[in-house]
């Protein structure tokens, strides 16, 4: 249970047991947010595993997928379906702070194991629940995977060349933000009990999610009566903001100000065209974007990416080199923040994990464990068996 005096060096949620009930991708990754800070994740599993056990890239028969999101948990294997299997959860629920599932609505309650149900018996149980369209509305009863969502939240829409079909966002960008406020809504729901001694129900769905995860779009679709549509590697409402080509590649660049314009001009060897009437405000500079797209194109094409780099940082100005996502991970900033760390796995050996991007004083990173085997924790965690409850 949640401990109230911790020791210097411990992680911030030390002491706060989870069970979850999740899988997949929303909520395995939100659950390991808050393994990788401390927390106990107990993870409740079927018989056959979670479906990420069996989803690649493999080594060595593992799923690779399954060892990211589900790093520093343990599993243990039982049938919801038995009564002992439902004994056993409500056993371990004694010892709960959490528990996080993330079945369609009205799933949980075949089992027993509804908000309702628990919080009669556990009333300072927090109860996390994430599904696709959450508990109530007409989608509520829809299944819905990332890209489903992703096709009903407008990002989709709004992704892509202007005369090009709508594009899938290259990351599972709805279970992600999904995950992410879940973790958010726990933690607040955590706080609340501490204060009041009662556990709330969070509902989180992954639509809400994503199109709270949209602010740009929103503000024009809310209170602008302006078209909302695909722009590309340019910013919708701002330029030169996006990505350029150069002599070898491509580079990003964000002037989002007059005063950065007029230093960027001044860099470009161009000053005046911080006075051309065209590009005076910012409002000026987005409705004439091709014309001042076309006059930093034909400046960039007698350079190199790393001379224009070279040559804005020094100004000041922000701008990148565009790089691969194996090469972000092994940069040196990536390196020096500590976002991936090594874990050792009984087969696999070394890994390399991601782990959460926030960093606590006091509090450690790394040292922790990689995802579980099947069933491994049923031994210490259900001593009636170290098998299957039934």
């Amino acid at each position: 249970m949640l401990q109230t005096n911790l020791n210097e060096g411990s992680r911030p949620l030390a002491g706060v047991r989870i069970i979850d009930f999740t899988r997949v991708l929303a909520g395995p990754y939100c659950t390991a947010l808050m393994a990788d800070l401390g927390a106990e994740v107990i993870k409740i599993e079927a018989p056959g595993g979670d479906d990420y056990r069996h989803v690649g890239p493999f080594r060595d028969g593992e799923s690779l997928l399954f060892q990211t999101v589900n790093r520093g948990k343990r599993s243990v294997v039982l049938d919801l379906k038995s009564s002992r299997g439902k004994d056993t959860v409500r056993a371990l629920l004694k010892t709960a702070d959490v528990l996080v599932e993330n079945f369609r609505p009205g799933v949980m309650a075949k089992f027993g194991l509804d908000a309702e149900t628990l919080h009669a018996v556990h009333p300072g149980l927090v109860y996390v629940s994430i599904s696709g369209f959450g508990q109530t509305g007409p989608n509520a009863a829809k299944p819905a995977y990332d890209i489903i969502v992703q096709a009903l939240s407008g990002i989709m829409d709004v992704t892509g060349d202007r005369d090009g079909p709508p594009t899938m966002v290259g990351e599972a960008i709805a279970d992600v933000a999904g995950g992410l406020f879940a973790a958010f809504g726990t933690m607040v729901a955590l706080f609340d009990r501490e204060r009041s001694g009662i556990g709330r129900h969070v509902d989180l769905g992954l639509f809400d999610a994503l199109l709270s995860m949209m602010p740009v779009v929103s503000c024009r679709t809310l209170m602008d009566s302006a078209p909302v549509f695909r722009t590309g590697n340019r910013h919708p409402l701002s330029a030169p903001f996006g990505v350029y080509a150069a002599k070898d590649g491509n580079f990003a660049l964000a002037v989002l100000n007059n005063r950065l314009f007029e230093t960027f001009c001044a860099a470009m060897n161009l000053p005046a065209l911080a006075r051309d009437p065209r590009f005076v405000t910012d409002h000026d500079r987005r409705a004439n974007e091709p014309a001042l797209a076309q006059v930093i194109e034909d400046w960039a094409a007698e350079q190199t990416t790393a001379e224009i780099i070279s040559t804005l940082e020094a100004v000041s100005i922000p701008c990148a080199a565009i790089q691969s996502a194996s090469d972000a991970w092994r940069s040196p900033q990536a390196i020096a923040r500590g976002l991936a760390s090594v874990v050792d796995h009984p087969s696999l050996g070394t890994l390399r994990i991601p782990e959460q991007p926030l960093h606590f004083s006091a509090a450690p990173r790394g040292g922790r464990s990689p995802a579980p085997q099947l069933g491994e924790g049923n031994r210490e965690l259900c001593p009636q068996s170290d098998k299957v409850i039934q």
